[in-house]
């Protein structure tokens, strides 16, 4: 096989995993997993989660001793005498220093303990809100997913009916054509097949845009090949229905995150309330510093003999001077480095004690401050679980209301179809015109379409109740 037939193989597999991609159909768990990884949302409150994070991690070293090192050298321009000559002229003096310091919170009012608890708070309410977010993508998938699958029932049943009466079209232009009937019929069959296309129209219209509608909330661009899979979903009546609304109503206090996050914002006032009134208590702090310095400067390292007698005082009486004989200092320079770091050292600790008397009564302010918010989210918790409880008893009072509307649809279609069939009886023997025939096939056709609206209702409201029970949206990672 010559390159070219490789390449073209090559690029004939290429394209076949192309279409193959473009053709794949998604199923509601793809979608969901899809939305929520590409979800920009999502994308952004995971990094403050991560933030968060990071902040605990601070809350929890701030236990540790503050720890650093300094040193300096420093030039000081001075004007002095000569240790040698006695000249006094400007002299450049250098020295280094260099120290170790370590210092520890002993006492602090629980500062600490209580700063990192509200890290520790503010890290679960960054996760809950990941998943408040996530499941607010899930409802729209899971609406958007329902409606494609609702869609595409609707064309089929459309597609049905249009070939129904095409056919219809061609019994009764042969039975035109041979006399039994009025041309006007023919007038009326082609005016149903004409409005059977237009509702097929619209509802493949209607199925493009439900399309459309999901693929760009996956973010997906190519949605042109852009499907779903087919679901045949069985409709029975909500085994949640056997539960009264106050039980799906405390199991949805216990796992729903908006309540977990409003009982967190609770948790979280609390511990500013708690941090605040630590301004009042006293703090103790243990500290030790560890220092040595170097002088950069000549040094007296011994003495010499001058030759002379240096008079250093008379003997009483006599009046006789005392002699010795004359020393000079002899100078070297300054001692080493490290040897002056050795000899220069010093060590300092000890503790430090404040206790806070007077701040122009910010501590005392900045406490009621504190106190007030957390009235506030109190209030807001109390709200939330008030919302949560009307929305639960909606739920639940329209999902069973969707399955009654589905049941009656039912019915509805089943006497639509009978009256439909019995009507096709009748015309067949000229008891009734094409006109009245029409009229029952209208009614049958929209006893579809309302069969298939009320399924889809109830299948998205029994999700939003199972929501509420503590059901899942989607798979965790």
């Amino acid at each position: 096989m010559n390159s070219i037939q490789i390449y073209g193989s090559f690029l004939v597999f290429m394209l076949t995993l192309s279409v193959g991609a473009q053709d794949k159909k998604w199923t509601l768990d793809a979608c969901i997993q899809h939305a929520i990884e590409h979800n920009i949302s999502v994308k952004q409150i995971e990094i403050n989660e991560q933030n968060k994070s990071v902040n605990l991690d601070l809350a929890k070293y701030d236990f540790l001793p503050v720890v650093s090192v300094n040193g300096n050298h420093s030039w000081t321009l001075i004007d002095q005498p000569d240790v040698q000559t006695g000249i006094i002229g400007q002299r450049t003096l250098q020295e280094s220093t260099v120290g170790l310091s370590v210092g520890i919170d002993i006492i602090d009012g629980l500062q600490k303990q209580k700063k990192l608890a509200k890290a520790r708070l503010e890290h679960l309410a960054s996760i809950y809100s990941i998943q408040k977010v996530k499941e607010d993508i899930a409802l729209s998938v899971i609406n958007s997913y329902l409606q494609i699958i609702f869609n595409k029932e609707l064309v089929h049943t459309n597609e049905v009916q249009l070939a129904y009466d095409k056919s219809e079209e061609t019994r009764v232009q042969v039975l035109v054509t041979a006399g039994v009937v009025p041309a006007g019929d023919l007038l009326d069959v082609k005016a149903t097949v004409a409005s059977s296309t237009q509702r097929l129209i619209s509802a493949e219209n209607e199925l493009i845009i439900a399309k459309l509608n999901l693929a760009q909330l996956l973010q997906i661009r190519e949605y042109e090949r852009f499907d779903v899979v087919d679901s045949d979903y069985q409709i029975t009546e909500s085994e949640l229905m056997m539960y009264a609304p106050e039980d799906i109503a405390l199991r949805a206090f216990e796992s729903l995150t908006n309540i977990k996050t409003a009982e967190v914002n609770v948790a979280l006032a609390e511990k500013n309330v708690q941090i605040s009134k630590g301004a009042y208590y006293p703090t103790l702090t243990g500290f030790y510093n560890f220092g040595s310095n170097v002088r950069y400067q000549d040094r007296i390292v011994g003495s010499t003999a001058t030759g002379q007698l240096d008079q250093v005082g008379f003997v009483e009486g006599s009046g006789q001077r005392v002699l010795r004989e004359g020393q000079m200092s002899v100078y070297g320079g300054p001692e080493s480095f490290f040897t002056q770091l050795d000899h220069n050292k010093n060590s300092t600790f000890g503790l430090s004690l404040t206790i806070p008397i007077f701040n122009g009564m910010k501590a005392r302010k900045t406490v009621k401050l504190n106190q007030l918010a957390l009235e506030q989210v109190q209030y807001e918790k109390e709200a939330e679980e008030l919302k949560l409880e009307q929305l639960v008893f909606k739920a639940y009072t329209d999902t069973k209301s969707s399955f009654q509307s589905y049941e009656a649809s039912v019915v509805t279609l089943e006497s639509r179809e009978k009256s439909l069939e019995y009507a096709r009886e009748r015309y067949a023997v000229g008891l009734i015109n094409i006109f009245e025939l029409n009229q029952n096939q209208n009614l049958y056709v929209t006893a579809q379409s309302n069969l298939l609206k009320a399924k889809y209702d109830y299948i998205f409201k029994n999700r939003i109740l199972e929501y509420y029970f503590g059901v899942p949206l989607f798979k965790s990672n």
